[in-house]
Formats: structure tokens, C-alpha cells, sequence
């Protein structure tokens, strides 16, 4: 579908763009396996949705705005005010927590020092509980006035359906989420380099407090999957096992909330078919292709266009329901000299209007500086002023030989030629006497 754009690209004049529209409904999937053949999946659980993190496209769902029960996704939130308020090299207090057998901690101790990095990574690893209250009473002073932070920090940021009753994510009443406010919480978390690091360490070790640990990562997939980086497990009796994993492959950021599953291995599985889903509705197109003919410009003096092609290809992956656009600008001609390879513009890819890449044009070909006979019209127009030349001189002359040539006195004074006259006269005078 593409083709060359005359006016486009140069030295010199105004600027225009081009466009070249590419509908992507219109290729065909490269492999049969690409194509999802019964739709979305119906998981093991009780609500999942899946969105594309580059568009926030929703790709599959099931009662994504159902509340329920969160679990340790809860601690979401608390790392969310943690790094917003604190630097990751301040040092936090562990207080007293009694924790109850079957919670998860890092066995930290009463009065031990911890840095905020050190203790986001034990919350979001481990899923360690007293690193959480560690933080709740460092930020807050208390938990009750932690949990009131974290309450309104959620109206803040529009996640209407979800309310905390406590940072740490146990079973209590009031204490609830949805999978569409995760996956809105997991993005502006993810949007910050230092959580992406930490959600996708396997293991990690925590320097600080008054000893060194070593923490594992309760999220399975990391081990499972490459494409898994991220990002919080949770489980308790009301809230099931729940996972929100983003995952990106060939390019392309999926993040998945899989609430209420039956087992840890349930959950796994389940995350995984949605994202496999996920990947399986995009292509790879290329919209650009190296040494490709993307536009031509006019050249002065020239008939013949010059050709402009792309310096490098470029490879998007989309989906059936997106339009790739290339939108190519530069001058409206050109004049020579001109080398072969030149850049002479650009080409500007998007996808539904977000940005992808871009390219610079070049010229297919050389272009000679244009010589005296070019900028005079060419040899015809040289010939006809030629000729037209000679014409004219030739009449000029005509002018001058007649004008020589027109009788014995045309070239004398009055006087002289009325003395020529008189003495004329007096010799035929003469000869009569």
C-alpha cells in the first residue's frame, strides 16, 4: 500500500506533509497460530482483565470492576505512597508487629534500620508484612492515619472502586479493590524505573538493617516466563490467589489482574493464557522497509523526480483494530548538486496517532549541479534565442549597408553639396562659350 508522494522533500522552498495511511485490518496474520480463533479465554477465577500498557487498550475481561478482596496487592498502594514521599536512601524504623503464623515477613526486628529501597523490596518480593507496617507508621506515624493516606490517595487518583482498611492487604471489611484500579495503580507504579527494577528481581538481597537478608520473589512466573517482569502476588481466604503480571513481548507491554483464582498454580496458569491471548491479536508490520521508495521530489531543471528511500526500515507490532500512519515532510523541490544517500526529510510513523519512530529520507540517486544551458531554459529555448540573434543582426546589417550605400551625396554635408552642384554648373557653362 505504499507508494511514492510527488512534492516531497529537498533543499530549499516551503514545507509540506505527506501522508501515507496504512490500514493494518487489511494484512493478513503471519502465521495461523497469530490469529485467535474462539476469542477471549474464560479463566479459572473470579474476575481477570487484561489491557495493552501503551494504549491502555482493553483486550479481554470479565467483571473487571467487580470489588473484592486484594490480598497483598494491597501493598501496591503502600509502596505507591512510599516512593512518592520518601527517597529510596532514607532510613525507616522497624517498629513491634505481632504477626500472626501464617502471614508473610522478613523477620525484621524492633528498632532495626531499613531504607526505604530495602523495605519496598521486602513489601513487593516477599510480600513481607512487617516491612509494610514498617512503612505505613514511617510515612505516617501510625497505620490508621497510613491507611487514611492511602484512602485518599486513591480518590487522587480516580480508583473509585477501591478503599483500604489496613497496608497490608489482610482480610478486612472495607478493605477492597477491583482488577481495573490495579492495573490503573500498577501503571503509574510501573511508570517509575526504580519499581520496574525491583518487581522483576527473582531475588534480591537487602543490604541495610542489622543484618543482610535474601528475599525471593513470590511471583512464579519470573522464573517461568522471560516475558514476565512484574508485578505483585496476594492471597487470602476471601480475596483467592491473585497476580497482576506485566509481561512484554516482540516489543509489545501487556498487563494482566487475575483475581480470585482457585491455587497459586491455578493463578499462574490462568495469567498466562490471558497473556498469551493478549500477544496473539498483533502482527508484526513494517511500514517502512530500508532502501524503500517512501516519496519523490521535483527536481528544477529536471523532468524526471527524485526518488527519496528510507535510511532504515522500521517494525511495528499492532493489531487488527489499529492504522499505522507515515506521514513523510521536507521542501517541495530540489536543485542540484545533490550526492546519492543525502538526507533530503523524514518520515514519521504512528500508530492511532502515538509516536513509533522516525526516519530520514535520502536521495535514491545524484543529482548534477544544473549547468548554464539548464538555468537558460535548456538547449531548445538557448537555440531559439540563438536564432533570434542572428536575426536581428542580420537586420541590423541590412540597415547599415543601405544606409551606406544610398546615392553619391548621401554621406556629404548640405554645403558641400552645394558647391558639387555650382561647379557642375559653371563646367557646362564653359563648354558652351
Amino acid at each position: 500500500m505504499r507508494r511514492a508522494a510527488p512534492g516531497m522533500a529537498g533543499h530549499a522552498g516551503p514545507r509540506i506533509v505527506l501522508l501515507l495511511v496504512l490500514a493494518v485490518a487489511a494484512v493478513l496474520p503471519a502465521t495461523a497460530a497469530a490469529t485467535p480463533e474462539s476469542g477471549p479465554p474464560r479463566l479459572d477465577a473470579a474476575t481477570w482483565l487484561l489491557v495493552d500498557l501503551k494504549d491502555q487498550a482493553e483486550l479481554a475481561a470479565h467483571g473487571a470492576s467487580r470489588r473484592r478482596a486484594i490480598a497483598s496487592t494491597t501493598k501496591l498502594m503502600t509502596a505507591y505512597i512510599a516512593m512518592s514521599e520518601l527517597k529510596m536512601s532514607d532510613e525507616l524504623v522497624v517498629p513491634r508487629y505481632d504477626a500472626a503464623p501464617a502471614e508473610s515477613v522478613a523477620g525484621l526486628t524492633p528498632g532495626e534500620r531499613l531504607t526505604v529501597h530495602d523495605l519496598i523490596v521486602a513489601m513487593m518480593l516477599p510480600s513481607a508484612n512487617d516491612a509494610a507496617v514498617t512503612v505505613a507508621e514511617g510515612v505516617a506515624g501510625s497505620q490508621r492515619a497510613f491507611v487514611r493516606e492511602m484512602n485518599s490517595t486513591a480518590t487522587d487518583l480516580d480508583l473509585g472502586d477501591t478503599h483500604y482498611s489496613n497496608p497490608i492487604g489482610l482480610d478486612e471489611k472495607g478493605n477492597h479493590s477491583t482488577a481495573a484500579d490495579l492495573t490503573v495503580l500498577a501503571q503509574d507504579l510501573l511508570a517509575d524505573k526504580r519499581f520496574r527494577r525491583i518487581v522483576a528481581m527473582p531475588t534480591a538481597r537487602l543490604e541495610s538493617g542489622s543484618q543482610t537478608r535474601t528475599v525471593e520473589n513470590t511471583n512464579t512466573l519470573l522464573g517461568t516466563d522471560p516475558s514476565v517482569d512484574g508485578v505483585k502476588t496476594g492471597h487470602t481466604l476471601d480475596a483467592g490467589y491473585v497476580l497482576v503480571a506485566s509481561a512484554k513481548r516482540r516489543g509489545v507491554p501487556l498487563l494482566a489482574a487475575v483475581l480470585g483464582a482457585s491455587s497459586e498454580a491455578a493463578r499462574d496458569a490462568e495469567t498466562e493464557r490471558l497473556l498469551d491471548y493478549g500477544f496473539s491479536l498483533y502482527d508484526r508490520e513494517r511500514p517502512v522497509r530500508r532502501d524503500g521508495g517512501e516519496a519523490s521530489v521535483s527536481v528544477r531543471y529536471e523532468d524526471e523526480p527524485l526518488e527519496l528511500v528510507a535510511k532504515r526500515g522500521v517494525g511495528v507490532e499492532v493489531r487488527e483494530d489499529q492504522r499505522v500512519r507515515v506521514d513523510a515532510e521536507g521542501p517541495e523541490q530540489i536543485e542540484g548538486p545533490v550526492a546519492a544517500g543525502e538526507r533530503l526529510g523524514q518520515a514519521t510513523v504512528t500508530v492511532d496517532g502515538r509516536f513509533i519512530d522516525r526516519v530520514p529520507l535520502v536521495a535514491a540517486r545524484a543529482v548534477a549541479a544544473p549547468s548554464i544551458i539548464d538555468r537558460a531554459g535548456g538547449p531548445l529555448v538557448v537555440a531559439l534565442i540563438a536564432g533570434a540573434a542572428i536575426v536581428i543582426l542580420a537586420f541590423v546589417l541590412f540597415l547599415l549597408r543601405r544606409r551606406s550605400g544610398g546615392g553619391a551625396g548621401g554621406g556629404r554635408d548640405p554645403e558641400e553639396r552645394m558647391r558639387t552642384r555650382q561647379e557642375r554648373i559653371r563646367r557646362r557653362g564653359g563648354g558652351q562659350a
